[in-house]
C-alpha cells in the first residue's frame, strides 16, 4: 500500500492537512475546529522542552509532507525527517529549500482551488533534512536523537513491531520518545498477525496500548497519555475527523 501515498491526490492532501489555515480545511462555521492543525499541535501539547538537552536533536519518523518537523526545529538544532513516500519527501524537501510549495484544494469531483503550503518565517529552515527511508530497517548511520516523534505512523507498518524492539537504540537515555496513532488497523497496511492491538489474545481485549506497554516499558517510563484529535479534509463535504492516542515516553538511564 506504499503506492496510496505517492499518488498526487493524497499529497494534495496532506500538504492542506499539514499548512492548511482553519477557513482552507473546514470552510464552515461549525466543526471541529479543536482537530485542525494536528501536526504543529502535536508538538506543543506533547514534548516539554525543558526537560531535555539544551538544542536538542529531533527524529521526526513517518514525517509526511514535514510541518512537525518544521516545528520541532524552533525548538531544536537538528531534525531529521523521514518517510517511506518519495513524493512526500520531495515535497518537504521542495519546502525546506523554497519556503512553500502550490498544490490545491479538492471541492468535489475534479474541481479544486489553488492553495499554496507555506512554511512561517519564525522558522530556521536550514535546521530540517529529509530523507526517504524505511523505518522499520532504520540504518544505524543515522545517530542518536533526544527527541524522537512517531505521529499516526505505527498502524500504517506492515511490521510495526520491529520498529519499536529497536527504537531505543535510536535515542539518547533520558531522551523521549512521542507515539500517537489513532490505532487504525486494515490489512491493506499491516498483515492481522503483526497488528498491534485490536484482537483478542488468550481470551482477552488486547490493545495497542496494552502492547505498546508491553514493548517499551523495559527500556522506558510512561511519561503522559492523552487525547489527540485530527481533521482531514477529503473534499469540501467529506472529512476524517479522529482522535490520536498520544503517549509520551522516557527512556530509562538503566533498563528495568
Amino acid at each position: 500500500m506504499r503506492a496510496f501515498y505517492e499518488s498526487e491526490e493524497v499529497l494534495a492532501e496532506y500538504l492542506l492537512f499539514h499548512y492548511g489555515k482553519q477557513k482552507e480545511i473546514l470552510p464552515y462555521d461549525f466543526g471541529p475546529i479543536d482537530a485542525l492543525d494536528f501536526p504543529a499541535r502535536v508538538v506543543r501539547k506533547s514534548i516539554d522542552f525543558s526537560n531535555l538537552p539544551e538544542n536538542p536533536i529531533a527524529l521526526d519518523l513517518g514525517c509526511s509532507v514535514g510541518r512537525s518537523s518544521f516545528e520541532l526545529a524552533r525548538n531544536c538544532r537538528s531534525v531529521l525527517g523521514i518517510d517511506s513516500s518519495k513524493s512526500f519527501i520531495e515535497a518537504a524537501k521542495k519546502l525546506q529549500i523554497n519556503g512553500q510549495i502550490s498544490s490545491s484544494i479538492k471541492i468535489e469531483g475534479d474541481l479544486r482551488l489553488p492553495f499554496v503550503a507555506r512554511i512561517s518565517s519564525e522558522i530556521d529552515r536550514s535546521r530540517v533534512r529529509f530523507e526517504v527511508g524505511d523505518a522499520m530497517n532504520l540504518s544505524p548511520k543515522i545517530g542518536q536523537f533526544d527527541l524522537i516523534l512517531m505521529a499516526n505512523l505505527i498502524d500504517r507498518l506492515p511490521n510495526p513491531a520491529a520498529l519499536l524492539d529497536r527504537i531505543s537504540d535510536f535515542l539518547n537515555p533520558g531522551g523521549k520518545l512521542v507515539v500517537t496513532s489513532p490505532n487504525t488497523w486494515l490489512e491493506e497496511f499491516t498483515p492481522r498477525g503483526n497488528w498491534l492491538g485490536g484482537f483478542a489474545e488468550n481470551g482477552k481485549s488486547k490493545t495497542t496500548f496494552d502492547t505498546l506497554q508491553e514493548k517499551l516499558l523495559p527500556s522506558f517510563e510512561l511519561i503522559k497519555r492523552l487525547d489527540l484529535p485530527f481533521l482531514i479534509r477529503e473534499h469540501a463535504r467529506k472529512f476524517q475527523w479522529s482522535v490520536a492516542d498520544a503517549t509520551i515516553w522516557k527512556k530509562r538511564r538503566q533498563p528495568s
